[in-house]
Formats: structure tokens, sequence, C-alpha cells
């Protein structure tokens, strides 16, 4: 297979984009929010914030919480017949 040049991040311009209002400062409440095992979150990224976040070909979809790891969320996605579980700052979780 051919090598991939780039990062995770890379044909991503308008699936990261941010709406204008969302712009500048970001709440602390979503910093600090508190998830339970077994909660439904919708993987949103903020691109602002690349600390914990996931790959993006996952964004958009919803998940379910698993743990607490530290300060970021351990979560399981279905996709397919493979469950896919994986780190994710809660910034880029959306509590459904």
């Amino acid at each position: 297979m051919v090598t991939r040049i780039g990062t995770a991040r890379r044909k991503t311009r308008n699936k990261l984009k941010q709406h204008y209002r969302a712009k500048g400062k970001i709440p602390l409440s979503k910093y600090f929010q508190k998830l339970q095992a077994g909660d439904k979150v919708a993987l949103v990224a903020n691109p602002a914030v690349a600390k914990g976040m996931y790959f993006p070909r996952f964004h958009g979809l919803v998940a379910t919480v698993l743990t607490q790891k530290g300060f970021c969320y351990q979560v399981a996605l279905k996709t397919g017949n493979k469950e896919i579980k994986f780190n994710v700052h809660p910034i880029h979780l959306k509590k459904l």
C-alpha cells in the first residue's frame, strides 16, 4: 500500500470547521462535564482543541461511554460488525 503523507487532520477543512457564532472562548462547562458509564454521546469535535481528538472519520457518530480514564473518557463505537474503543477528551463529546 502507499504510505500516507500527512497527519490525521488532513482533508478535514470542511468537516472540522466551526460555525462563526461558535468561535471564540470555549466554555469551561464543556471541559468539566461529567458523564456516567452507559451514557450516549455524540462525537462532535472542537477543532480549536487538538488534545484528545478522535480520528475525523468518526465525526458526528453516536458512541457509548464505557469508563473514565484520567481526564478523558473511553467510548465504544459500533461500526459495521466491529466495536471500536478509543479515549476522547470531554470537550469533543456532546451528551444526548
